[in-house]
């Protein structure tokens, strides 16, 4: 199942690479696929171009942590914080620190 919708995702960012909301798509479909280094290249380009509210950088983290790069993994998270609390998402910014408290290990 996986493999059939990274391709329609993959056909998609192939189509229209500008469009967002194919990027994050793309990306989430490449994390299930444990495609970290493919996952990370489309969540750059998404939040490059999309004014996100914090879950692509908390997944960004998330991919960034899988490919052993914590100090930019951290940095995601403090992006991904600073998103939710601009949002109005208190419940996310706390989770958001509650990861970011666990990485620089202060949990």
């Amino acid at each position: 199942m996986t493999a059939s919708r990274l391709d329609t995702f993959r056909s998609m960012v192939a189509r229209n690479p500008t469009n967002p909301l194919a990027r994050f798509g793309l990306a989430n479909e490449a994390m299930k696929a444990g495609l970290h280094a493919e996952a990370e290249e489309h969540l750059r380009a998404y939040l490059g171009s999309y004014d996100d509210e914090g879950n692509g950088f908390g997944r960004h983290a998330e991919v960034l942590e899988a490919l052993g790069r914590m100090d930019e993994a951290r940095a995601a998270l403090r992006l991904g914080i600073d998103a939710a609390r601009r949002f109005g998402h208190p419940g996310m910014a706390s989770e958001l620190t509650d990861r970011l408290d666990a990485l620089e290990g202060r949990a």
